[in-house]
């Protein structure tokens, strides 16, 4: 079933989550709404893909650990396993920096980003205080062009939460059938945070690529708060400046990663792939797949057991709240650094960067669809 699910699931983190809904709520009757809206809640509150922490929810409520981690690999498999063809091909293909077809995904991730930033902005900063906290993130995310700016950016976000966006409004929720035990959902979440903490001291005391390369990704899956595009920024930050990963080929891979079904999380299995450092290939591929994805096992896991009384804490919302519109701006740095500076190079880069989100946005035309013509246009449109 999860597999079906992720050889058809196209759209992004959202329509995900409404295939989900239509086969576990209204078909299989797994959950009822409330159940489904509550464990949705949960996973947008824990950083990670939301689409694939809801999965591994669904899997552990239904069959406990063993279901969890059926349920991640048959929602995973296709688009990682296509991702790391799309690598090889690039591979094959030689130097394709100059491509016309590779500029066109290039130019087609500017119109993604956009349409994400904007609904994002709609949903997570729509107000004043928020609206001014994302712009602040960008500037913070701009000014400190690291992975420790957009960790800065993160917990400015979550301080003036607690501080300026608390609400009195009592949150409606229902109580979810569980199979983990608090002392197990404890060390999880200790788990975690050990990792989190204890793999950059590791990675910079023992000289391992492949230790390095799995601390990225563990702590980029570790931060990114709501939606799969804001793994954009902390994976540029961690493979591209250190030579990891060219620039070109990041932003072709993210440009192709919209023409796959399933979690947009699976980008991590391309880039392990194309990594120029050993470990490389497919080794690579699962090594940084397996590592961007294991925070949100941990997570879920962990948190389940204690959801309904953070639930209840009105320090935790508002913290939430600063930070997801926190992550409207380090989406919105991207959209300028790397994705515009690197695709629009020329009035015809912007001609088709525009059709594409006007595709996107307002034509609600197959993401696939659109990148595909993109590549197309890219290699045949005469520039201007």
């Amino acid at each position: 079933m999860f597999l079906r699910l992720g050889l058809t699931s196209f759209g992004g983190p959202v329509a995900h989550l409404g295939y989900f809904r239509q086969e576990f709520v209204a078909r299989r009757r797994w959950l009822d709404d409330r159940s489904y809206a509550d464990l949705v809640a949960l996973c947008q509150f824990l950083p990670g893909p939301a689409s694939s922490q809801v999965g591994i929810a669904v899997g552990l409520l239904r069959a406990g650990y063993a279901g969890a981690l059926a349920a991640w690999t048959g929602f995973t498999l296709p688009s990682a396993l296509a991702m790391v063809l799309f690598a090889y091909g690039l591979g094959a293909l030689g130097d394709v920096a100059t491509s016309g077809w590779l500029h066109g995904l290039k130019v087609v991730a500017v119109a993604v980003v956009a349409q994400a930033v904007l609904g994002m902005a709609r949903t997570l900063a729509p107000d004043r205080p928020r609206a001014t906290l994302a712009v602040a993130a960008t500037v913070v995310t701009l000014a400190i062009p690291s992975a420790w700016g957009q960790i800065g950016a993160i917990l400015l976000g979550g301080v003036i939460g607690i501080w300026l966006l608390r609400s009195d409004a009592e949150p409606d929720y229902v109580v979810l059938p569980l199979r983990v035990r608090r002392s197990a959902g404890a060390v999880m979440l200790a788990l975690f945070f050990a990792l989190l903490i204890g793999l950059p001291l590791l990675a910079a005391a023992i000289p391992s690529q492949a230790l390095k390369e799995f601390e990225a990704f563990y702590r980029a899956g570790s931060l990114v708060f709501g939606s799969g595009h804001v793994v954009l920024p902390l994976l540029q930050a961690s493979v591209v400046p250190p030579g990891w990963v060219t620039n070109d080929a990041f932003l072709a891979g993210y440009g192709a990663a919209q023409a796959v079904p399933g979690p947009l999380f699976t980008f991590a299995a391309y880039l392990g792939a194309v990594m120029r450092p050993e470990p490389n290939g497919w080794l690579g591929a699962v090594i940084c797949l397996v590592a961007v994805f294991l925070p949100s096992f941990l997570l879920v896991i962990g948190a389940l057991p204690f959801w309904e009384e953070l639930r209840r804490r009105v320090i935790a919302q508002a913290a939430l709240r600063g930070v997801n519109a926190a992550v409207v701006g380090l989406l919105l740095a991207a959209l300028y650094r790397p994705v515009w500076t690197s695709g629009i190079t020329d009035a015809a880069d912007f001609a088709l960067a525009v059709t594409a989100f006007l595709s996107l946005f307002m034509w609600q035309t197959p993401p696939w669809l659109v990148v595909i013509l993109c590549a197309f246009a890219g290699s045949v449109v005469p520039r201007f």
